[in-house]
């Protein structure tokens, strides 16, 4: 095949991904020096298109980046004023006391926040700083010179649905720059080949992540109290999988209602999108969303590896930033601040090494701020929670764990030391032959509903004459493998319907309706034999989220 010829742009940093992670490099560069060249790319229609986070903000990493962000008319002001632990049985609920839970569990201080809402007002101070930011550019490539990443290529359409080049094809540009850096989020495309390619994730734990889904609604004023933070364990989940949710109060009347199910499962069957409308019907739940309405829909993968999964962040020319580390704090639900300080972090090592005259170097110190810096001493102190919860389940987790952070935060060291997550969570899927499938009750279009409805709250949408960017390896898997042994779990585990396995014939037939994918990447990660590949589509496609 004929290279393609492509125009070129140089910068002095190049950033894919307009999320807290890239723009607050993009901010911190600018601080550092007004001169500096920096560009962002953005794959979502418009910034803040594809994000969606619970969110609960701790602001230390705001504060560390812009002291003065109210002056500045941050979209950050609905303080968390009370905080709410559940655990759940079918019927009723147990609040537990807050005093029993560790420090770091405590919500004061923190804020109720939209942070899409969060990433636009941040674009906002990066372009008037002088940072270019360009949406709808979705970064499809890497360029290599030598062993170095020089650049990314972005801004490629018109792709025929078989890859061949159509009639209006525009072959995109190469942005290249003295150093690259993937703020992708999770499980991001080119993150995934430069840890690959440069072997980061040597001596570490696998990655493990959880599915989260989420609904805006609007509530019964009467019902509403601004500024209360719930969040539940147990119940619907029981002993199939861990997880949780949430219910946060913002302004005007809306919630945000929010379930999260660790894809270290087993039981090929479990259905995390309907144990989420299921946990709707809860009586303490129900109670508060009847008589409201769902206007938003959403789901994203979360990185929940912590310490013990963090890569190597960093190889010539590039440097991985935010989720695509896995800088989240399990039990807190928390991981803006840790990606806002790791753009400053990268930014600030970029501009050392841009000032000594260096590029395309590893970034080193970017890498040891990550570990010896706060976001590690953020991450160390919780390393176990989530290992001792996938070992002894619900209740047994939830002691150890609690035990684990109490002796953390009264003496700094952690009894159980380090412990292993083990497999990845696709090697977790186990064989539908040791499970029985389970029966989930039909939505009732009030307070829960089916996928492709919900969907269509996500305003999702991709040009549908373009090639699929779900990739198959093997395109007999799904049918010839995944049906017998697993029952084909792609089925369940996407939360946009996006698989489908249908009969052609008297035949099953394996079905991607790419349009529905609201880029969560669960695919790429739960998939039993890592046989889908998730790549960017068509810059501009995917949701478009208002206000997740």
């Amino acid at each position: 095949m004929a290279e393609i010829e492509r125009e070129s742009m140089d910068y002095d940093v190049v950033i894919v991904g307009a999320g807290p992670a890239g723009l607050s490099a993009a901010i911190r560069l600018k601080q550092l020096d007004p001169e500096i060249n920096v560009v962002v790319l953005e794959k979502g229609s418009e910034v803040g298109a594809h994000i969606l986070s619970g969110a609960v903000l701790d602001p230390s990493g705001l504060d560390a980046l812009m002291p003065d962000w109210k002056e500045k008319g941050a979209p950050v002001t609905v303080p968390v004023r009370e905080d709410n632990f559940y655990m759940l049985g079918e019927a009723g609920e147990i609040r537990i006391p807050n005093f029993a839970m560790p420090p770091l569990m405590n919500n004061h201080g923190n804020y109720i926040v939209s942070m899409g809402n969060v990433c636009r007002w941040m674009a906002e101070q990066a372009e008037a700083l002088g940072v270019e930011i360009f949406p709808g550019m979705a970064c499809s490539e890497l360029v290599y010179d030598g062993d170095a990443v020089v650049g990314v290529v972005a801004g490629e359409f018109g792709r025929n649905p078989d890859g061949s080049i159509g009639d209006g094809y525009e072959p995109g540009m190469e942005l290249r720059g003295k150093y690259v850096f993937l703020g992708e989020g999770v499980r991001g495309s080119l993150t995934k080949e430069v840890m690959a390619k440069y072997d980061l994730s040597a001596g570490r734990d696998p990655q493990k992540f959880g599915l989260g889904m989420k609904e805006i609604w609007e509530i019964d004023p009467a019902k509403h109290r601004e500024g209360t933070v719930t969040h539940t364990m147990g119940w619907p989940l029981g002993k199939n999988a861990g997880g949780g949710s949430f219910i946060y109060h913002l302004d005007n009347n809306q919630v945000y209602v929010g379930f999260v199910v660790h894809l270290n499962y087993a039981n090929p069957y479990l259905y995390p999108y309907a144990e989420f409308q299921r946990f709707k019907h809860h009586p303490m739940v129900a109670e508060l969303l009847e008589g409201g309405k769902r206007i938003a829909y959403g789901a994203r993968a979360i990185s929940e590896g912590g310490w013990q999964s963090m890569p190597k962040a960093v190889a010539p020319g590039v440097a991985i930033l935010g989720c695509g580390v896995g800088l989240v704090n399990v039990p807190r639900i928390k991981g803006n601040h840790n990606a806002m300080l790791s753009g400053k972090a990268a930014a600030e090592a970029a501009f050392e090494a841009i000032g000594a005259g260096r590029a395309s170097d590893e970034l080193a110190a970017y890498d040891a701020e990550l570990r010896d810096g706060p976001i590690g001493q953020d991450l160390r102190r919780v390393r176990n929670v989530k290992p001792l919860w996938s070992k002894y389940g619900l209740l047994g987790g939830l002691a150890l764990g609690g035990v684990d952070m109490w002796a953390a935060n009264v003496t700094g060291l952690n009894p159980f030391g380090t412990m292993s997550h083990g497999k990845s969570d696709a090697a977790a899927t186990g064989k539908a032959a040791d499970f029985e499938p389970i029966d989930y009750p039909r939505p009732d279009g009030k307070l829960s509903f089916d996928r492709l409805t919900n969907v269509s709250f996500s305003m999702t949408n991709h040009e549908e004459s373009q090639p699929c960017h779900l990739k198959l390896k093997d395109a007999s898997v799904p049918v010839r493998v995944n049906l017998p042994e697993y029952a084909e779990p792609a089925q369940r585990y996407c939360p946009a319907g996006v698989y489908e396995v249908v009969e052609d014939e008297g035949e099953p037939r394996f079905v991607i309706n790419f349009q529905n994918c609201v880029h969560c990447k669960t695919c790429d990660i739960k998939d039993p034999g890592q046989n889908i590949v998730w790549t960017v589509p068509q810059g501009g496609d995917g949701p478009n989220y208002p206000n997740m």
